[in-house]
C-alpha cells in the first residue's frame, strides 16, 4: 500500500454485490450515477482459464443542471468520467512507512472538488429561495435535500 501511494497507483478494494455472487462492486460512484464491477468467467478461447470481466454501468441523469443547486441554471449537455477520478478513495489511512506510523491519503484528485451530475443522497443540498413575509421578499436557503440535511 505504501510503494502505491508514494507513485499515485489507485488501488480499489471491491466487495460482492450478494454472498452467493462472485461479481464485486470497485466502484459506486453515486455522485456521477456510476457503478463498475467484475467477475472472473471463463475464456471464450479456452474453457479452462478464466478471465476478469469489467460492467461500467453509466446513468446519465435526465434534466440534469449545470450547478445542481440552482434549478433555474442551464442543462447539462456534458458528462466527463474518468475511471481514475471515480475511484478516488480520500480518506486517510495510517500505514507503517519506515519503522513509523504515518498517514497516507489513498486517491488522487483529492484537492479537486467532484463534480456531480445528480444528488448525492449523502450531502446536504441548498439553494436560496424567495420568501414572501408580510409583503416583503426575502431569500432564505432551503434544502433540496432534506434527509441528509437534518439529522432528525
Amino acid at each position: 500500500v505504501a510503494l502505491a501511494v508514494s507513485l499515485g497507483i489507485i488501488l480499489v478494494a471491491g466487495y460482492p454485490l450478494d454472498p452467493k455472487d462472485e461479481e464485486y462492486v470497485l466502484v459506486n460512484n453515486k455522485c456521477q450515477c456510476v457503478t463498475v464491477t467484475s467477475k472472473f468467467v471463463p475464456s471464450k478461447e479456452d474453457p479452462d482459464q478464466e478471465v476478469l470481466e469489467r460492467h461500467i454501468r453509466i446513468i446519465v441523469p435526465l434534466k440534469a443542471r449545470e450547478n445542481i443547486s440552482d434549478p433555474l441554471s442551464p442543462p447539462r449537455t456534458k458528462f466527463v468520467y474518468r475511471l481514475s477520478e471515480l475511484c478516488r478513495n480520500c480518506s486517510p489511512v495510517e500505514i507503517e512507512l519506515g519503522g513509523r506510523i504515518v498517514q497516507a491519503q489513498q486517491g488522487n484528485f483529492c484537492d479537486e472538488p467532484q463534480t456531480c451530475y445528480t444528488y448525492d443522497r449523502e450531502q446536504c443540498y441548498s439553494s436560496l429561495v424567495p420568501y414572501l413575509y408580510k409583503g416583503e421578499v426575502t431569500h432564505v436557503p432551503a434544502a433540496l435535500t432534506p434527509t441528509s440535511c437534518y439529522t432528525d
